[in-house]
């Protein structure tokens, strides 16, 4: 894409990496990391689960939503100014969440602190495209999806230390402090616009940000509301429209929001559609085992947490090792094989229950965490390289769109079922005197003890083998699923990511002996 610098865009690099990849770790970091604060949160300030769950959707939605206009936005105004103005407002926003007392308002804050995380990273991209070419750009993004993926494998272990030293509040006030530290090194970066920009295509943001809206509206009060509900159907029909309007608008365009045409490319799709897959086998975890957890094991926020760093253990060590392996093994091989250990440890995972310890759990945990691990040292820098360096702006921008996308989808999706299977469990529990939706929406959210509290003593033990067993049965259920997504996926994008056989011209010594190619590769 066609910039204009202000002085010399490679002036800084190292510094510039070093911003972008602190500022890219803090932003999942803060989807994840949260997911360990909801149950005291929603205890402490007597929420419902619904507007809990939507501390963490808000944020995703609006983050995905807004990745595409923020881009452009960044084009127009300047990628240094748009990164600056983002990482302002998610301090405040963030900080405002740890000083309010209203759940609504903590959501409200949340998704415009999603918005804010849009501007970073789309921003955050760009100037990391101008301060490397070349292999050296490959590698920075390497780094900055490292970055992406120890944000949310460590947000959840952090944040329980947190919220077991110093309650959930400060969750939110060292996110809020770390982009502060951050944005201290705006002067240090160079500033870069695109002169051929031409505003935002708001025909396409409505259409996209719209269609996102409606699903995850429909997936987190489809349990609340009855699946079968007029409301909720119309929603699904909703985004459904939006989202071929979308595709129309795009293709109409000159200059499209979104480049359609990149998803011709069957190596770039299989390595966007990774993440997506990976959000089910390893996001939705991140979110849903912290509350399980404290829940149904009694473990504490900091036992929690630290018991989350045997799935994220190893996505910080091996994505190293798998861009040192990816020079011997083809990427396609690595990442089939990482879903398939992914899948393979979720069905492991089944054998979670009331009764486990951390050692009956640590081998689940870790085959995950080693498949997750082995796919991001890959991913960011397989993206870019997968097409012509000319389109890598393009490239990364529609990349972490469906990153985000699948995340947001993957979490509200999986979340819904887990309730609604829960609710199908939990039929008129002995001692129970209220609604069987309110028990379920309560038991996910973590807070079995204080709902056994209201069962008649000599009843409470029974119930609340009860209900942990019936919440245990639905997560079983989740996991099922992850793992058969997971599974089913690797065949799929190992395909898509084989190479193509190269034509051999007359006289060649053995046309049937091809030579191995990885991507990024180009020929000299």
């Amino acid at each position: 894409m066609p910039t204009r610098p202000t002085g010399d865009v490679r002036s800084r690099p190292t510094l510039t990496l070093v911003a972008v990849c602190i500022a890219c770790g803090l932003l999942p970091a803060s989807l994840t990391g949260t997911s360990v604060a909801l149950p005291d949160l929603g205890s402490d300030l007597h929420a419902s689960l619904v507007t809990v769950q939507w501390v963490v959707n808000a944020y995703n939605l609006t983050f995905a939503s807004v990745m595409l206009v923020a881009g452009s936005l960044a084009d127009l105004l300047g990628r240094r100014r748009m990164f600056a103005l983002g990482l302002t407002a998610f301090v405040l926003c963030t900080a405002g969440a740890a000083l309010a007392s209203d759940v609504v308002v903590i959501d409200v804050l949340r998704g415009a602190a999603g918005v804010a995380a849009a501007m970073v990273l789309t921003a955050a991209t760009a100037l990391l495209a101008q301060a490397y070419a070349g292999e050296g750009q490959a590698r920075a993004f390497g780094f900055l999806g490292s970055s992406f993926g120890l944000g949310l494998a460590l947000g959840p272990s952090l944040s329980g230390l947190l919220v077991g030293a110093w309650g959930w509040r400060s969750v939110f006030l060292v996110h809020a402090a770390v982009a502060a530290a951050v944005l201290l090194l705006r002067p240090l970066l160079t500033e870069s616009r695109d002169p051929s920009a031409s505003g935002v295509d708001y025909p396409g943001a409505a259409t996209f940000s719209g269609a996102l809206a409606a699903f995850t509206l429909a997936v987190v009060e489809g349990p609340q509301w009855g699946w079968s509900n007029p409301l909720v159907l119309a929603l699904g029909v909703l985004a459904v429209v939006l989202l071929a309007a979308f595709v129309r608008i795009e293709k109409r365009r000159k200059r499209p929001m979104l480049e359609l045409s990149l998803l011709r490319e069957p190596k770039f799709v299989a390595v966007s559609l990774m993440p997506v897959l990976l959000a089910f086998g390893f996001v939705c975890l991140l979110v849903f085992l912290p509350s399980f957890f404290i829940g149904v094991n009694g473990m504490s926020s900091g036992r929690a947490g630290l018991t989350m760093l045997l799935l994220s253990g190893p996505v910080l060590a091996l994505p190293v090792v798998s861009g040192a392996l990816v020079r011997r093994v083809s990427t396609a091989v690595l990442l089939g094989s990482s879903l398939l250990l992914v899948a393979g440890g979720a069905a492991w995972l089944t054998v979670l229950d009331r009764h486990s310890t951390t050692l009956s759990i640590a081998g689940p945990l870790l085959v995950i965490g080693t498949g997750v691990g082995i796919a991001f040292g890959l991913l960011d820098g397989a993206a870019v390289g997968s097409v012509e360096p000319s389109r890598a702006g393009m490239a990364a921008g529609l990349f972490n769109t469906m990153r985000l996308t699948g995340e947001a989808v993957a979490i509200a999706g999986m979340g819904s079922v887990l309730v609604s299977v829960t609710q199908h469990n939990l039929q008129h529990p002995d001692g129970w005197n209220g609604g069987v939706g309110e028990l379920a929406n309560r038991v996910v959210q973590g807070e079995i003890t204080s709902v056994a509290d209201q069962v008649p003593a000599a009843q409470r033990a029974d119930f609340t083998a009860f209900v942990s067993d019936s919440y245990t049965s639905a997560l079983h259920t989740v996991l099922w699923l992850l793992a058969a997504v997971c599974a089913l996926g690797a065949p799929l994008i190992m395909r898509m990511l084989r190479p193509a056989p190269a034509p051999h011209p007359a006289g060649s010594a053995d046309p049937g002996v091809k030579e191995p190619i990885t991507l990024g590769e180009k020929s000299s």
